[in-house]
């Protein structure tokens, strides 16, 4: 087998990135159109991820954030983005690098980019992710049904109704 010396896998995924980075600019500009909305999730020790102790406490590997109704001061640069959430009532002020991201999903058109972590996110000390990122795949998890999300809620602990939910992909996943 002939040896990748262009990297076609780490192009796809940085373009992909630019896909994400660009949604992302649109919406601090313009607002979210229609019913878009995003689920980010990320490592929450990779490096450049800011998050307040409370919040890494809780969640010590990975986050998924939703842009919906209540997120505020949308910055996006080329390399992260930026962006206030209510936790539990508490406003909180993420900083995430796009190098970060393990998966987008924008539910309201069945949209999703999943990603291996890139070599700078694998480099965290506490995260054991492999070195070399396989390429991104595009992914479009099937909506869960009214029954399995049911089934979902009961393993999970009721959530504040107020600011933002961290909730986990796999209750979009096909079972």
């Amino acid at each position: 087998m002939a040896t990748d010396h262009i990297r076609y896998d780490v192009l796809a995924r940085d373009a992909l990135r630019g896909v994400l980075r660009r949604v992302l600019t649109d919406a601090a500009e313009h607002g979210l159109p229609g019913e878009h909305h995003f689920f980010i999730t990320f490592l929450s020790t990779a490096d450049g991820v800011k998050l307040s102790p409370r919040l890494l406490a809780q969640y010590p590997e990975e986050m998924t954030i939703i842009l919906q109704h209540q997120f505020w001061d949308l910055v996006v640069s080329e390399d992260r983005f930026e962006v206030g959430l209510s936790f539990g009532g508490i406003p909180e002020r993420l900083v995430v690098p796009f190098a970060a991201i393990k998966s987008f999903l924008d539910p309201s058109v069945k949209f999703g980019l999943q990603f291996e972590p890139s070599d700078e996110a694998a480099e965290t000390p506490t995260a054991n992710l492999p070195a070399v990122p396989a390429a991104p795949s595009l992914s479009v998890p099937a909506p869960a049904t009214a029954a399995e999300s049911k089934d979902e809620s009961k393993d999970e602990p009721a959530k504040p109704s107020e600011g933002a939910e961290v909730v986990r992909l796999d209750r979009f996943r096909k079972k």
